[in-house]
């Protein structure tokens, strides 16, 4: 994955992969009180890997 020449379409779905991985909003938590807190489909880079 390290290449140096990625296509667009490559790059578009790495920064899809990146902005889905974000926390649950604060806004939400509150919303909710507290019920919803965690991200069910959270993905850690060490453990959970991509296929593109």
């Amino acid at each position: 994955m390290a290449n140096r020449r990625k296509s667009l379409a490559r790059k578009v779905r790495l920064f899809r992969a990146v902005r889905s991985n974000r926390r649950v909003p604060a806004w939400v938590i509150q919303r909710t009180n507290r019920t919803v807190t965690r991200h069910p489909k959270r993905r850690s880079w060490k453990r959970g890997h991509l296929h593109l």
